[in-house]
């Protein structure tokens, strides 16, 4: 059922207005980077170099901003162990995973589309 942002306005308030905290948390997660170690997760607890790997491209200050970031909102759970050499795993929470429940079909349709659309070519 497609949800129209005036439907979502009416049973939620004013949000995504300036000044919102739903246009921070957009930010957050629907950066290119954000999506990106969310999706990641996706597949499990992983450690930096795990993500460091899995999320071509990403710099070792961006991931570690990203990350920050994303713990911060709730979404990620980091854990370190005490141990030598450190050991750091990370993981979605509760809240991480249901955003990616509603988040992986997005990301899918992009994966289907993405060439075709890119190629100036989008589908009728």
């Amino acid at each position: 059922m497609v949800v129209s942002l005036a439907e979502i306005r009416r049973t939620s308030g004013d949000v995504f207005v300036d000044g919102c905290p739903t246009r921070v948390v957009l930010d957050h997660i629907m950066s290119k980077w954000g999506v990106l170690v969310l999706l990641a997760l996706t597949d499990g607890t992983r450690r930096w170099g795990e993500l460091r790997r899995g999320v071509d491209g990403i710099s070792e200050k961006m991931l570690a901003s990203t990350l920050r970031t994303l713990e911060g909102d709730g979404l990620v759970r980091r854990v370190s162990h005490p141990e030598v050499p450190p050991r750091v795993e990370y993981s979605l929470t509760p809240v991480g995973e249901e955003l990616m429940e509603r988040m992986l079909p997005l990301v899918e349709w992009v994966a289907r589309h993405a060439g075709d659309i890119v190629d100036g070519h989008p589908a009728d």
